[in-house]
């Protein structure tokens, strides 16, 4: 077992990091950061999300301070991976602009796999605007 995950017994690596968490930040922020996690934690325990429903609802971070909402990343990583080493990386993706992404620390340091993530990030990108137009042509919505 690696360092980066957590021993086994009751504890789970995202309460450990919650905790840690708690410690750490202000308390104010780290209401905040419970309000916006809470929903998808809950979700995660009763198994309810789909994995591309891992996300946070854009409403719930609205207004957040950037460090609030990479923590809330964070938490989110952490408890679907059981991992504590996540890492917020933010990738320059020319059609988009710069992106966060989480991943492991592993994939995070190495320049090859983040070109990797950047180019399906672009391809994805290519593919949306595709449909985009195909469904404003048909007189269909284009909200997705």
């Amino acid at each position: 077992m690696s360092e980066s995950e957590i021993p086994q017994g009751d504890d789970r690596a995202v309460d450990v990091y919650l905790e840690l968490l708690r410690i750490r930040m202000d308390t104010e922020d780290y209401r905040l950061l419970l309000r916006a996690v809470q929903p998808v934690l809950q979700a995660i325990d009763e198994q309810r999300l789909a994995s591309s429903d891992l996300a946070l609802d854009p409403g719930a971070v609205d207004g957040l301070p950037p460090e609030v909402r990479d923590e809330a990343a964070l938490v989110i990583a952490t408890a679907v991976t059981g991992r504590l080493d996540n890492e917020v990386v933010e990738i320059d993706v020319d059609e988009t602009g710069p992106v966060r992404i989480v991943t492991d620390a592993t994939t995070a340091s190495d320049p090859a796999r983040l070109r990797e993530i950047a180019d399906y990030i672009r391809e994805q990108h290519k593919q949306t605007e595709e449909l985009r137009g195909i469904a404003e042509a048909s007189g269909l919505p284009t909200d997705f």
